[in-house]
């Protein structure tokens, strides 16, 4: 089951940047369970402002396998979304979280397409000219294996994950989501 917070219909296709949750717009909290330990990083809500300003849907994909092994439930991760969304002072496009185990055999869990797919059926994007950003091998291997750009960035799990990326091709590796959201935002003024 992949679950949308929020629908956003839009008429014309646009194009995307997804973002992993955890390392990458959060600190690394290892199964987030407790509401004191959201903490976002500096900067992403006006990083993240100026990717919409640019005209990107800003869509926030995770796996957040804690609610099949009973850490905590699908009503707290979607506590802490709406509060991530207020401490950013930011309104995402879409946010879809997996809260299935690896071994579910589900269709939603990254490095899979399910919440991708889902976010392009129910947003309107435009997959062509889209990006991913997140800290795991799994996040670049997602974009790549749906065509577009994967950027790792060396916050939370990316530091140790840049050493072991073997095949996976990385665009660029950022020092951190703002670093990727500035990566990104070059090369679309560049490619209008």
């Amino acid at each position: 089951m992949i679950r949308n917070i929020r629908l956003t219909k839009k008429p014309n296709k646009k194009p995307a940047v997804f973002l992993d949750r955890d390392g990458t717009v959060i600190k690394e909290v290892e199964y987030l369970s407790n509401m004191r330990d959201l903490k976002p990083f500096t900067g992403v809500g006006k990083s993240l402002r100026m990717l919409r300003n640019s005209g990107f849907a800003v869509v926030l994909i995770t796996n957040q396998s804690g609610v099949a092994r009973g850490y905590f439930t699908m009503d707290f991760v979607e506590s802490v979304h709406a509060k991530l969304e207020e401490m950013l002072s930011f309104k995402f496009d879409g946010i879809y979280y997996c809260p299935h185990g690896p071994d579910d055999g589900c269709d939603c869990r990254k490095p899979k397409a399910g919440m991708i797919r889902k976010a392009v059926e129910e947003i309107g994007i435009d997959l062509n000219n889209s990006y991913m950003i997140g800290d795991k091998s799994i996040d670049i291997e997602l974009a790549n294996s749906l065509g577009f750009p994967g950027l790792l960035v060396l916050t939370g799990y990316g530091f140790d994950q840049q050493n072991n990326r073997n095949a996976v091709e990385t665009a660029y590796v950022a020092a951190d989501l703002n670093d990727a959201c500035r990566w990104i935002l070059v090369r679309a003024a560049d490619n209008p």
